[in-house]
């Protein structure tokens, strides 16, 4: 499975230098924006090369894919070489305990076990 080297952090235009701009992405739109003219020397715009390879679009960093999952039955459809596991963040304490034991019986990994919501 291919991987990308890195991933480039958009900054927001003049985000470095003005400490009230969160470094959020804001599209630079000024007439005479140098950011958005492409100047050399001038932080990176979002384009279509910075897109993953299609294969390993959506794939978290452990290189599994993620399934939602609402019950404990959605965790024994699944295939655990292939998929890693996410608790819903609709489901509640005693649901999360079960989905977990089942988890732990078929050695399926969850990437929220501590529940809260991401």
């Amino acid at each position: 499975m291919v991987r990308k080297e890195r991933k480039v952090k958009f900054r927001r235009q003049k985000a470095s230098q003005l400490k009230r701009l969160q470094g959020g992405w804001r599209r630079p739109k000024g007439m005479d924006s140098k950011m958005r003219l492409r100047k050399k020397g001038r932080p990176p715009i979002p384009e279509v090369g910075y897109r993953k390879p299609k294969e390993v679009r959506g794939i978290h960093p452990s290189g599994l894919v993620e399934v939602l999952v609402n019950n404990p039955d959605d965790v024994r459809k699944i295939d655990r070489e292939r998929h890693a596991v996410r608790i819903s963040a609709r489901v509640g304490r005693r649901k999360r305990e079960e989905i977990l034991k089942v988890a732990e019986e078929l050695r399926v990994k969850v990437l929220n076990p501590k529940g809260g919501r991401t």
